[in-house]
């Protein structure tokens, strides 16, 4: 009974934090949120005793990948008022995306209708056993090449996003490795020869004791 309860307390905060990401104006509050969906979404896989899925969720997504996406929105510089005049132009796209989201959710619920037990919570496990073992059995044996295919897209993002914060702009100051190679001592050092500051009072001195 508490389990269900938490279930249903996690899902109404993940699904709030959803919709409060894709409405909110600032870029940075919608990252934010996002990890608020991380969270939760940890904690649900906490209450199926799947421990390893919810601690990589945290540190991989929220340790890492949300870094980077809050970085690489700062960095971008993002017109607010430009992106929100062009919300119209993806108007039919989003409709479709939603409503593909609402029929399976539907689907989910009628499953009920056709026979089959879904109000069943996760079968406890005994305690040799290792979700984290099961996990890196599959991955690495019948779902290997969706692995690496998953690992390559992820690179090919991280370029994308480095390429795009290296974009030509005023006021943007680029490194140059081959001049910084090239460079000599002579580019950066200058020896500069003049006398001693207690030479030059000397006669001076001697002058006044003579007079």
């Amino acid at each position: 009974m508490l389990v269900e309860v938490l279930f249903w307390l996690f899902a109404a905060i993940l699904a709030v934090s959803a919709l409060g990401m894709i409405t909110v104006r600032n870029p940075v509050h919608a990252a934010l949120l996002l990890v608020l969906c991380f969270f939760t979404s940890a904690a649900i896989w906490l209450l199926i005793e799947a421990e390893f899925l919810a601690v990589v969720l945290i540190l991989v997504y929220v340790g890492a990948v949300m870094v980077l996406f809050l970085f690489v929105v700062m960095m971008l510089d993002i017109n607010v008022e430009e992106v929100r005049a062009r919300v119209t132009r993806y108007a039919l796209l989003g409709g479709i995306v939603a409503g593909v989201v609402v029929f399976e959710i539907v689907s989910v619920v009628w499953t009920r209708s056709l026979g089959l037990d879904v109000t069943t919570g996760a079968q406890a496990q005994p305690a040799t056993y290792s979700n984290t073992a099961e996990l890196g059995k599959l991955l690495y044996t019948d779902y290997v090449y969706p692995f690496e295919l998953a690992a390559v897209l992820l690179l090919i993002a991280i370029v994308a996003a480095i390429s795009l914060t290296m974009r030509k702009r005023t006021g943007l100051k680029l490194q140059n490795v081959a001049r910084q190679v090239a460079v000599r001592r002579e580019d950066r050092v200058r020896i500069v020869k003049m006398a001693a500051e207690g030479a030059a009072k000397a006669p001076d001195a001697t002058t006044e004791k003579g007079a």
